[in-house]
């Protein structure tokens, strides 16, 4: 059959996913700290702050938001790593010296 010789692709291609995702643990303190630094901006009423503070402590509280939550995933993805990685050395599944 002609169609073995050809290679199948993925048409749908990749969608990119938000650009904070790849940032890992460190682009989310990153986030956390810069939410603070906006909220601290706001309560001292530093130029450029809204007229209205709450739109200002809402903006920074969505990127503390983020911040904290792309952290958590960060970590908890770890956590799970770790005790997976565990839990096959107890069963006598350690990967060899080539990985496998």
């Amino acid at each position: 059959m002609p169609d073995k010789d050809v290679e199948q692709t993925d048409e749908r291609g990749h969608i990119p996913g938000p650009w904070w995702a790849d940032r890992g643990t460190w682009g989310a303190v990153t986030l956390i700290v810069f939410g603070g630094l906006a909220a601290a901006w706001v309560f001292f009423r530093l130029p450029g702050t809204p007229e209205e503070p709450a739109s200002g402590y809402y903006g920074a509280s969505k990127v503390i938001a983020i911040g904290l939550v792309t952290v958590g995933c960060t970590l908890l993805g770890r956590r799970r790593t770790r005790g997976a990685a565990v839990e096959e050395t107890k069963n006598g599944n350690a990967p060899d010296a080539t990985g496998r």
